[in-house]
């Protein structure tokens, strides 16, 4: 398989996305390209680093630099702030310094969790991703929002800290439970519904080729996912226009991991039922019909995912939506569409509203 590789254009703060099958042995090219000195700091969790942790040690080693590995909890109940700290006592302990730079190792949470280290330890440390998960693949390694959890709330305590260059290796996905595959499959259905009609539609057709992991099939998604994310995040690298378009579905999605304590639905589980309610949300502002909202749900449904939930409860969800990291001045945003790869912002949808999207989500209406 041909490697691609793509550019977030971020001016001095550049880098590249390695797209590819065993594109993990560019580890040591691209430690020397971006600079790295000294001890290099990895971060996975107790899942991957038994998959795939003494590969990258050997890797680093390779490439001469001396690796200090921190093994935290899998799970995203550990994306905590203790854990930072626990992290952050490991690389003082192994000698990193203001010259090393730290490796994410892992799905979305390790690979938050190392940026937000790398952004805070020494002031500031480079850092590289290596994502696992479909989930980290297409969304959450690159962009360079790195964060942890509050018991109140998803990710709002964090920093914007580009990484230094994001290594894809598809073949890496072949040891990832199919659970967590069907859930990263629902941020490519999100990049279909916000921007790519014809990746929505691909997303359709070819069903049975990406979840029976034909690599060659989930190279399009995967690739298309990354040059969507790219073009938006060197647009609007801080979230003050569009990029908050990446957010469809995680206004709801994120209030419900909050409500279950981040213990019942992966990430991306939550977001197909946010992408379920934000799309009844715009039927009944009329934005969008009924052939919308069912076809959406049909998508989402045929990769296993969630597209109802019976036991939502509404009142503590509307509770950790009023805490979501995207308020401002008290008023709640939502990403909408107005047509299959199109979405816009609204500021103008108030609370009863958005209560009816989430009765909407208990019926499956």
């Amino acid at each position: 398989m041909e490697t691609t590789v793509l550019n977030v254009a971020l001016g001095a703060r550049s880098y590249p996305i390695h797209i590819g099958e065993d594109t993990l042995d560019r580890l040591p090219e691209v430690l020397r390209g971006v600079g790295a000195r000294g001890a290099v700091g990895l971060v996975t969790d107790t899942q991957v680093g038994l998959l795939h942790g003494a590969r990258v040690e050997a890797l680093v080693a390779a490439a001469g630099f001396r690796c200090v590995t921190y093994t935290m909890p899998a799970g995203e109940e550990h994306k905590r702030l203790d854990e930072i700290e626990k992290m952050c006592g490991c690389f003082l302990d192994g000698g990193l310094d203001r010259s090393s730079l730290i490796i994410a190792l892992g799905g979305g949470v390790p690979g938050d969790m190392a940026g937000f280290a790398a952004a805070v330890f020494m002031r500031g440390v480079p850092f590289v991703q290596i994502p696992t998960t479909i989930v980290a693949q297409v969304d959450s390694s690159v962009g360079g929002k790195t964060g942890v959890n509050h018991p109140l709330s998803k990710n709002s305590i964090g920093a914007f800290h580009q990484p230094r260059a994001v290594i894809i290796d598809m073949a890496l996905l072949r040891t990832l439970p199919e659970r967590e595959l069907r859930a990263g499959l629902a941020e490519v259905i999100k990049h279909g519904v916000i921007a790519d009609a014809a990746l929505f539609a691909y997303m359709e057709e070819r069903r049975d080729a990406v979840l029976g992991m034909d690599l060659e099939a989930l190279r399009v998604p995967i690739v298309r996912s990354c040059e969507i994310k790219s073009v938006i995040v060197a647009e609007d690298e801080t979230e003050q226009g569009r990029r908050a378009n990446l957010n469809y579905g995680h206004t709801f999605g994120h209030a419900i991991e909050v409500v279950t304590d981040f213990a019942r639905f992966l990430h991306g589980e939550a977001v197909a039922l946010g992408m379920c309610a934000a799309a009844a949300l715009a039927r009944d502002l009329g934005m969008v019909d009924d052939g919308f909202v069912a076809r959406q749900r049909r998508c989402l449904a045929a990769y296993g995912l969630p597209t109802a939930w019976a036991e939502l409860p509404v009142e503590d969800t509307l509770r950790a939506m009023r805490k979501d990291k995207k308020v401002r001045a008290g008023t709640m945003k939502f990403i909408l569409p107005t047509a299959l790869g199109v979405v816009v912002q609204r500021t103008d949808v108030d609370e009863a509203q958005a209560r009816a999207a989430l009765e909407a989500l208990r019926s499956g209406a």
